[in-house]
């Protein structure tokens, strides 16, 4: 996969993901991706103050993103 294929699996996991978190009065933006292998985001709105939300980072965006892009090894929030 191109690093251009690779950003826009992951856009589209977001895009996947996304209605769930404005459900909940948050949102998230893809910051960048380094190495074909980690992206980094940034969790908006409630979701920056929510309690869960690493259990949402890790079970929520970053199994979608590796649902699209197999090889993405983690996804960071950058706050």
């Amino acid at each position: 996969m191109t690093s251009e294929e690779i950003k826009t699996n992951v856009e589209k996991a977001l895009d996947e993901i996304r209605p769930f978190l404005q459900s909940d009065g948050g949102d998230i933006t893809l910051i960048s991706i380094d190495n074909d292998s980690s992206v980094k985001v940034r969790l908006e709105g409630n979701c920056i103050g929510c309690s869960v939300n690493q259990m949402t980072l890790k079970s929520g965006v970053e199994m979608t993103i590796k649902k699209y892009v197999p090889q993405i090894e983690e996804v960071i929030n950058i706050s």
